[in-house]
């Protein structure tokens, strides 16, 4: 439910990087007839993963390699990549909003039902929104979700203010079995090692490098041709580059710094990778809460030395759109939304301009290093993955473009499910991630300032405010932004968000975010492109779903 890598980015995110574990070279026949038998094999460079199958948890292996989406379905397929596009009806044949958007009436495909044989009802959905309501630790999005009730195959969701920015959200939820999860005592916790959905496959088997999905003989949509489902997490981007090139993975969201020659050139006729972008980017979130970073100055000024177009280059390798203007708005996608005060912002870097924000705001610099204004002195350490190689190498321009400033910075490498949990409990000064994307840049600016996502250092928000940014002005704008009845309102509400950014820099933008993947067409074709944009293709997306289902096998 989030971009990010996972994906989050994710997805989103979102996303953007990956994770894995281990890789051996692939012997092409024994490929060829993996995929004769039906299977398609994903990977992820996202280390071992622990046996979790719950759909909610961005933390669980089900989101970090994006097998949830294959065993739990949403009521509406959207597509990130086309985003003012009807949604596919899924679990609900039919959906309404009142024109104020505080009511929404879903009807429920009555073909649509659970992997154990049992229908999947309105109930179903029903309970499913109570637990998202009920437990804060599954709302990632913060939806203020207020009358649940179902009337006969309908399920009736009402809202005490328009929920106009949330549509896809609220629509795109996994539904969950009523049967099977009304037992749970903790459904924010539980790992759900079984898990029954309504999906084309059902768990297999799992270890923490391999987890094995196979068809579901009597999906409810139809007959699948993809049997069987392999997904293995590799230690890191490395380890994901060389399967990819040698064949033995098909599909996988990976950075690599010279995908021509590692990837590409292993099969020109076969090794395919599309990067769309959305609206949302890649950022240094700042730990608002820490030392220092609290001052907004010393955010300023870092944001004002950091030289994104390095960071395209020699991190991204030129592969993710680079980011030009400080409001981290992505262009020329974005460029409608821009305020006119930061039409001919740049993001060049100003390290003159910098060093006088932070005098001006009693820094001090001392011997060559920064001090605050209680004359302590200015020391940072930066996050990520060990692996993510686009990220690493982020954090390293970044160090040596602060140390300008008198700041010193060290970069520590962690597990994935290590570096996810500190990022959820406030646990880091800063680290590059991503944010949500959407079909404004609201959905950026919420996942990275809304107040009602604000929870103290210690306890989860797993997707949202990860800097704990407490800014009323902020919240406001969002609020009045999703609740505008005229464009006007909207436009000045977005006018102050991008402001926001800007001079208080809850995070610093380095990159839009893509939506990208690589995909392999010697067995398996029928993948989105700049041709048929269907829906992104990273498998870590809801819309991995789609792809799957799409798949035919080559001639």
């Amino acid at each position: 439910m989030s971009a990010p890598r996972t994906l989050r980015a994710l997805a989103a995110t979102t996303a953007v990087a990956a994770l894995a574990a281990g890789c051996s070279s692939a012997n092409s026949d024994a490929n060829r007839s993996a995929g004769a038998s039906g299977v398609l094999t994903i990977g992820m460079p996202n280390g071992p993963q622990t046996n979790n199958s719950n759909p909610f948890l961005s933390t669980s292996a089900g989101a970090s390699l994006g097998y949830r989406y294959m065993i739990y379905e949403p009521l509406v397929m959207t597509n990130l990549v086309r985003p003012d596009e009807k949604g596919q009806p899924w679990l609900a044949g039919a959906w309404k909003w009142e024109a104020n958007f505080t009511k929404v009436t879903f009807t429920m495909n009555p073909k649509a039902k659970w992997s154990d044989g049992k229908p999947l009802t309105a109930e179903d959905a029903a309970f499913t929104f109570g637990l998202i309501k009920k437990y804060p630790a599954l709302n990632g999005f913060g939806i203020p979700y207020d009358g649940i009730a179902t009337e006969g195959d309908k399920v009736v969701l009402t809202f005490k203010e328009s929920q106009f920015v949330n549509q896809n959200k609220i629509g795109t939820t996994y539904v969950v079995p009523k049967h099977i999860w009304q037992g749970v005592k903790d459904p924010a916790t539980w790992p759900n090692r079984t898990p029954v959905g309504s999906g084309p496959y059902r768990l297999k088997t799992f270890t923490p490098q391999t987890t094995t999905l196979t068809a579901t003989p009597s999906y409810w949509k139809g007959t699948t041709r993809v049997k069987e489902l392999r997904y293995t997490s590799y230690n890191d981007n490395s380890a994901q580059t060389t399967a990819l090139g040698s064949g033995k993975s098909e599909w996988s969201f990976v950075f690599m710094p010279n995908y021509k020659q590692l990837y590409v050139a292993r099969d020109p006729k076969n090794n395919k990778l599309w990067f769309p972008s959305g609206l949302g980017i890649h950022g240094l979130w700042f730990n608002t809460e820490k030392g220092a970073l609290s001052n907004a100055s010393l955010r300023k000024a870092m944001a004002m030395v950091v030289d994104r177009r390095a960071i395209h280059v020699q991190a991204q390798a030129t592969l993710y759109p680079e980011i030009t203007n400080p409001t981290g708005v992505p262009l020329p996608a974005g460029e409608s939304f821009l305020a006119p005060a930061y039409k001919n912002a740049t993001t060049k870097p100003d390290v003159a301009g910098a060093k006088k924000v932070l005098s001006d705001a009693g820094f001090t610099l001392s011997g060559g290093q920064l001090k605050d204004p209680s004359g302590k002195p200015v020391s940072l350490t930066f996050t990520d993955p060990a692996g993510w190689n686009d990220y690493i190498t982020g954090l390293s321009i970044i160090k040596d473009n602060i140390k300008q400033l008198g700041i010193e910075a060290k970069v520590k490498t962690q597990t994935v499910e290590a570096w996810t949990s500190d990022v959820a409990n406030g646990n880091f000064d800063a680290t590059l991630h991503w944010t949500n994307n959407g079909p404004t840049p609201y959905d950026m600016y919420q996942n990275i300032m809304d107040g009602s996502l604000l929870q103290p250092i210690g306890k989860s928000a797993p997707l949202g405010n990860f800097g704990r940014f407490d800014s009323p002005e902020a919240t406001k704008a969002l609020r009045e932004y999703a609740n505008a009845e005229e464009d006007s309102a909207r436009t000045a509400a977005m006018n102050t968000l991008q402001k926001i950014m800007v001079e208080e820099v809850p995070m610093i933008p380095t990159a839009a975010a893509p939506l990208g993947a690589e995909y392999s067409t010697k067995n398996w074709v029928g993948w989105p492109s700049e041709a048929d944009p269907y829906g992104p293709p990273q498998p870590t997306q809801p819309n991995a779903l789609d792809i799957v289902l799409r798949l035919k096998p080559a001639k």
